[in-house]
């Protein structure tokens, strides 16, 4: 099986080498910068004109966002607006302007429709302070040296690794692998340099090729399995909370920039925003981590994973959870889930977003009208199941996955996407005054979704 992944590993460059890598970054801004005002030149030339009655056929020539022609016009100037530019590899102003050449492409499809999620905002200019410095190489010199502890890049030369590349040379000498774009970046402070590779990845199948299992993210923990097991979650941000705070007040006490009257911070201010980027890089290692480990399991051992298809921006309009959920990392695992369940064998399904999971009894089928957040256990009127409320909507989840045969990742729930929550069963209905026992099942008209659902979906 053909997959392209990525190899990423840290760099330990010298000085001049980091010179070297920014003076390339820097070129990439400035071809993003000048192909961007070209563009944005000729769009307002033309909405000018039109405002004075020009006729269409009169306007300014249109140009072309595309790649190669945004190269070509790049070509015809860079002697004029970059003189050094022989200085610098060319795939360095290739990586401003294809980043162009995207970004342009992704708005005008989001005005027209043609893209899916929220409206993308017109490109800005790139700033040497504000953006974070990267530069990709897509052809030249691209190798790992045979030590495995160096690799080599067009007009780099050869660059020291913090950590072995032996995972991705062992592929290399096979001939099972093969590198398509390298692109360096910093992060938090360090360098690093990620091999965009073609693999030939070998057939695999899980260990458990019967087993299904369900899925239930949350806060109180990472993952609820249906299996029984509780995945703790680590809270890595709130543990780090203490210093990132000390760390804040520490920057703010410092001399930093002002865009106002133009003053450059201090090397303090520098020294101080360093460290604080460094405390959030490894906040983010430790969380990428142990989602990795944990989807690495569960799509090596399991055939069948049912996760939940989760309005993660909308929950993060609630103050209260926001934080709490950035940290749990919804979104990756679910995103892991899916490439890793192909890689291993294995079918991912996700459950439709307004499938009532928590409040479907895992025993008899009966479906609560409402079921507050506050409510962590789950208590069915009317076979009298408790259950903790996380466990049964795994259930829930793993229960689903015998109902489709669909593989892939596409939403599945038996029903169409409506916030009403429809009963396909019996219905736990409370006793009220007039009424039958608590016990009897009957017919209720659709209700909305919990008061949780709502806050969730307000934004929507």
């Amino acid at each position: 099986m053909r997959a392209v992944q990525a190899y990423r590993f840290a760099l330990d460059l010298t000085p001049s080498q980091e010179r070297v890598v920014l003076a390339h970054v820097g070129a990439a801004r400035v071809a993003h910068n000048w192909a961007l005002a070209w563009v944005k030149a000729v769009m307002d030339q033309r909405a000018a004109e039109r405002t004075y009655g020009v006729p269409d056929d009169q306007l300014t020539p249109a140009m072309s966002w595309s790649l190669p022609a945004l190269r070509k016009a790049w070509n015809a100037v860079k002697a004029q607006v970059a003189p050094w530019w022989a200085q610098c590899s060319k795939e360095a102003f290739n990586t401003g302007l294809d980043a162009l050449a995207r970004a342009l492409k992704n708005w005008a499809d989001s005005r027209c429709g043609k893209r899916a999620g929220r409206m993308v905002g017109f490109p800005r200019f790139k700033s040497r302070r504000r953006s974070t410095p990267s530069v990709r190489f897509t052809t030249g010199a691209i190798r790992v040296e045979p030590d495995r502890t160096h690799v080599v890049l067009p007009r780099l030369g050869r660059l020291k690794l913090h950590e072995s590349a032996r995972k991705l040379a062992r592929r290399l000498d096979a001939g099972t692998a093969r590198i398509m774009s390298a692109t360096v970046r910093r992060d938090g402070g360090r360098w690093h340099v990620a091999f965009c590779v073609e693999v030939d990845r070998a057939e695999r199948r899980p260990s458990l090729p019967n087993a299904t299992v369900g899925v239930d993210v949350g806060i109180r923990h990472l993952a609820v399995l249906s299996t029984g097991e509780l995945v703790p979650n680590p809270r890595h941000l709130d543990q780090a909370q203490r210093r990132l705070r000390a760390l804040g007040r520490s920057l703010s006490r410092k001399v930093g920039p002002d865009r106002r009257t133009g003053r450059r911070p201090s090397n303090r201010w520098q020294r101080a925003q360093a460290r604080l980027g460094r405390a959030h890089a490894r906040v983010a290692n430790l969380r990428r981590d142990g989602v990795h480990k944990l989807t690495t399991r569960l799509t090596r051992k399991h055939a069948t994973i049912v996760v939940e298809d989760l309005n993660v921006a909308g929950m993060l309009a609630n103050p209260r959870l926001a934080r709490h959920i950035a940290d749990a990392g919804f979104a990756e695992l679910r995103r892991q889930l899916t490439y890793k369940t192909t890689w291993n064998g294995g079918r991912l399904v996700v459950a439709d977003r307004w499938y009532p999971s928590s409040k479907t009894c895992s025993g008899c089928g009966a479906v609560k009208t409402k079921l507050a957040l506050s409510e962590r256990e789950y208590e069915c009127e009317a076979c009298g199941l408790i259950l903790d409320r996380d466990l049964n909507a795994a259930r829930n989840l793993a229960a689903l996955a015998a109902k489709t045969d669909t593989a892939g990742s596409g939403p599945v729930a038996g029903r169409g996407a409506d916030h009403k929550t429809r009963f396909g069963g019996q219905v736990a209905m409370k006793r009220q005054p007039g009424t039958a026992s608590a016990g009897q099942t009957g017919t209720v008209p659709p209700q909305g979704g919990t008061t949780y659902d709502r806050v969730l979906t307000k934004a929507h």
